[in-house]
């Protein structure tokens, strides 16, 4: 099979699985919290992961990171935490788990305004600083679109919310971006999520890093572990794991970016367009394509090309059980093109015969589909 699916999960690095294995034996797999030998060095481990992950993309001297169940979770606390009074502004591309909280906002009473997207899937800059007031508590701005890989420019936009509005604050959703897109996060960027999954790590374990001193409210209750901020026992393994897995993925992160981008834009340059038509804009993340089978439904298409060995996605496997995409659709694509759209997304062990034999497949299902069709 040729996984062209990583966007929504990737498979997890092999080397940092077993490099995190010993953290489930008895010595080291015990309570982090516990005050015996044991506990106390499993603490330690732990502390270590925190700097060692945070140091990748933040400065531990301003900078510190809350370990989270999930990328959806740690979205979850900065909104319900960040928005208590004012509005809350955010974009039309969002990931469901910043969607749905806005949704919720709404329903309990708080106004929230959507920045509209261009085309390729970023957001538009004059329109979403436009929506920024004084009123404002939070701006939450996706940093690389999850079904587009719309590239969005986190720095600048929080630089120049927090010129006007120092009161505001301002979080991004990094999880397509982290180990991914080379960057560091500067002193106008309050909270950036990360997560585990994205980049070789398992699933069950994320992060929100938080500017020092910037206030944040608990999600989660109960014994007060992550400094008070997250409770629930911590998870050596996973943590353990999601360190070694981000420490190789940052060993080659430019080497992996270069070479992806060159299988995207094989992808671009030898599906046939006759039977698709690029969405994805030329400076987004190589990672992830977009496409739409043209007068296709992408669902079939994906069917056929599961049996062909070939998995993509249809868009967010996070709103898999939605006819068309909310995010491509604010593109501006009408029901036929959303209909026939297919995420292409890309991960550091795939490989360029992989691509190959991935196009070749693509165009035959699809002209295959296109004659069942007529």
């Amino acid at each position: 099979m040729i996984y062209l699916d990583n966007a929504a999960t990737t498979v997890p690095d092999a080397g940092a699985v077993n490099a995190a294995l010993k953290f489930l034996q008895p010595d080291l797999c015990l309570n982090p919290s516990a005050l015996y030998r044991a506990g106390y060095a499993a603490h330690k481990e732990i502390e270590n992961a925190r700097n060692t992950i945070l140091s990748l993309v933040a400065s531990p001297l301003k900078y510190d990171l809350i370990f989270t169940g999930s990328g959806s979770e740690a979205n979850n606390q900065v909104v319900f935490s960040g928005v208590t009074r004012g509005n809350f502004v955010t974009t039309a591309g969002e990931h469901a788990a910043i969607y749905n909280c806005a949704k919720e906002l709404e329903h309990r009473g708080i106004e929230v305004r959507y920045a509209p997207l261009h085309a390729d899937g970023s957001v538009d800059k004059t329109e979403l600083l436009r929506l920024v007031d004084k009123n404002t508590s939070l701006v939450s701005v996706i940093h690389v679109n999850n079904e587009t890989g719309a590239v969005n420019d986190i720095v600048g936009l929080a630089t120049a919310i927090k010129g006007a509005f120092p009161q505001a604050l301002f979080h991004s959703d990094g999880v397509q971006a982290f180990g991914k897109i080379p960057f560091k996060l500067t002193g106008n960027i309050d909270f950036y999520t990360i997560s585990a999954h994205k980049i070789g790590g398992v699933r069950g374990v994320a992060g929100l890093i938080r500017k020092k001193g910037v206030k944040l409210s608990p999600y989660i209750w109960g014994g007060g572990q992550e400094n008070g901020l997250r409770s629930g026992t911590e998870n050596t393994f996973a943590i353990k794991q999601f360190e070694y897995a981000a420490i190789h993925k940052f060993s080659t992160i430019q080497e992996d970016f270069d070479r992806i981008r060159i299988y995207n834009d094989m992808m671009r340059q030898n599906l046939n367009k006759d039977l698709f038509e690029i969405l994805s804009g030329e400076g987004v993340s190589p990672y992830i394509l977009s496409v739409t089978a043209k007068g296709l439904r992408g669902e079939v298409l994906l069917h056929m090309l599961d049996d062909a060995g070939v998995m993509v996605g249809t868009g967010s496997a996070c709103s898999s059980k939605q006819r068309y995409s909310r995010v491509i659709s604010a593109c501006g694509l009408n029901p036929t093109q959303s209909e026939g759209v297919l995420r292409i997304s890309f991960g550091s062990m795939t490989t360029q015969e992989e691509v190959k034999t991935a196009i070749e497949i693509l165009n035959k299902c699809a002209a295959e589909l296109r004659e069942k069709t007529r």
